[in-house]
């Protein structure tokens, strides 16, 4: 086996890679129809990456148009499902041979730290093209109940050209969620990588065309969210939009929807996800790691995290001398050393946006117990996460989400008190609640509002399981699991009147 790299090593590496800077549109790579450009900033250094392009209505319309095409000549979506599973099969193949190339781009791009960056694209990413491209021949219509005299089939069919729009803090996982099923189930693509994160999509895109996906079957339009994220919620040949992000962003492709031609709209957005603590859970090191990754994974900058901490009034003062142990031991820095644990903020307002939480976290009266800063130290946005004691579920970092590294506990004296808190919120993404007794949690998990609720491990679930949320967190359609495919199918049914046979 091969010793790993150095921090010095994978600086190297990462210095020459080659960054993909155009639009994918047709497949090939494109300026944008007016040449121009938006800056992409590396968040682990705050230095330039170079520009992207930045695609216009124009040049939606064009990757429209070749979305289009490609779906009614039927080189994909009416072909056998035996060849799009053997498409996506070599993609997921190709994304696994590029794994390393992968990472570090999107380590780059995202400020992600290098060893989350490994684990997503080495493993997540290719398994979803894996896992779609295995269901594509095992997905089976109806035949409905009826006279003799009558066949009644029902048949699910791709709803034609779909709209991808992608949030920046998981962006090639993000991708894979999406894209894998609407091109497993036949749909052609029109993606938007995030502004902040856009190249490694446009990479995946020449792998795709590599693999074998057909010309115009899958378009990356990298660009501004009011420009070109607007032009394909509005388009009026876009059948179908999904898309991950903020709640407000979500409300905005509802109107672009209603505005245009009712195009269906698949939201997963924001979240205040609860974390119950109950009077009987054992505060061991696993339980402690489970905590602090609810809160601080990807540097909290995550819609399911659990930074809303609940906890019994019994176990709170154990509770806080532990958590805070924990946080002042995670390492955070340079992106590209894999010792590091929280890597950078997004951007360096998205860092002032969290900085403006704690100071507002203070003034309404919570106690910081460590942590909050920005780091100076280091170059790019960095911050060392927060402990907050002190509370209360009507304060403002109990109710938004903040999305990064800002844990707050909230005591309570009961289970029901702690129910009563975690329900009270506008979202309902996902939940975590800690007990030995299987009851009580069967019991509680069923009266959570939330799309997601994990027992005694903070988890969101795997590929197999849909991922979604109740109330401002999302709509009925989900990611993952088969339940993903509904967002790009639509139901057909064939009726045949059979005569007496003679």
């Amino acid at each position: 086996m091969n010793a790993p790299l150095t921090v010095a090593q994978l600086h190297d590496a990462a210095a020459r890679i080659t960054l993909p800077r155009r639009a994918f549109i047709d497949g090939t790579f494109c300026d944008a129809s007016d040449g121009g450009t938006f800056a992409n900033l590396n968040p682990g250094t705050g230095e330039p990456l170079g520009g992207v392009a930045h695609c216009t209505q124009a040049d939606v319309d064009r990757a429209v148009a070749a979305a289009r095409r490609s779906f009614a000549d039927g080189g994909w979506s009416r072909a056998a499902p035996e060849h799009r599973k053997g498409v996506l099969l070599k993609l997921a193949a190709l994304v696994r041979e590029h794994a390393e190339e992968l990472s570090l781009m999107e380590c780059l791009d995202s400020g992600k730290t290098i060893t989350d960056c490994r684990n997503e694209v080495g493993h997540e990413v290719p398994n979803f093209f894996q896992w779609y491209a295995e269901l594509i021949d095992k997905s089976f219509g109806k035949v409905a109940p009826t006279g003799e005299n009558a066949l009644a089939l029902i048949v699910k069919e791709p709803i034609g050209v779909v709209g991808l729009v992608l949030p920046w803090n998981f962006p090639l996982l993000m991708a894979a969620w999406k894209l894998a099923p609407a091109l497993a189930a036949g749909c052609s693509v029109v993606l938007k990588p995030a502004e902040q994160t856009p190249l490694t999509a446009l990479r995946l895109a020449e792998l795709a065309a590599e693999a074998g996906i057909p010309a115009g079957v899958l378009n990356v339009l990298p660009g501004l969210g009011e420009t070109t994220g607007q032009a394909i919620g509005r388009h009026n040949d876009v059948d179908a939009v999904s898309f991950t992000g903020s709640t407000e962003v979500g409300a905005m492709f509802l109107r672009y929807a209603a505005d245009s031609n009712m195009k269906t709209i698949g939201l997963e957005m924001g979240g205040k996800s609860p974390l119950i603590v109950l009077d009987d859970a054992v505060l061991d090191d696993d339980l402690i790691g489970n905590i602090v990754m609810a809160a601080c994974w990807n540097g909290g900058q995550n819609c399911s995290a659990n930074m809303r901490q609940i906890v019994h009034r019994s176990r709170k003062d154990e509770f806080l001398e532990r958590v805070g142990a924990r946080l002042k031991s995670l390492v955070v820095g340079d992106p590209l050393d894999p010792a590091t644990e929280i890597g950078a903020m997004i951007t360096s307002e998205h860092r002032d946006r969290v900085l403006g939480y704690v100071a507002k976290g203070k003034q309404e009266g919570a106690r910081i117990v460590m942590g909050g800063g920005a780091r100076d130290d280091l170059p790019g946005f960095f911050l060392d996460p927060a402990l907050f004691d002190g509370v209360t579920p009507e304060m403002t970092i109990a109710r938004e989400e903040i999305f990064g590294p800002v844990l707050g506990v909230i005591s309570a004296d009961s289970t029901e008190e702690a129910l009563r808190i975690a329900s009270k919120s506008e979202f309902g993404l996902h939940a975590t609640l800690f007990t030995r007794d299987i009851n009580r949690a069967v019991s509680l998990a069923r009266r959570i509002p939330a799309g997601t609720v994990s027992i005694n491990r903070f988890t969101e679930g795997d590929i197999k399981t849909p991922f979604g949320g109740y109330k401002k967190s999302g709509s009925l359609a989900r990611d993952n699991g088969t339940e993903a495919l509904d967002q790009y199918l639509q139901t057909k049914t064939i009726w045949l009147d059979i005569g007496a046979a003679e």
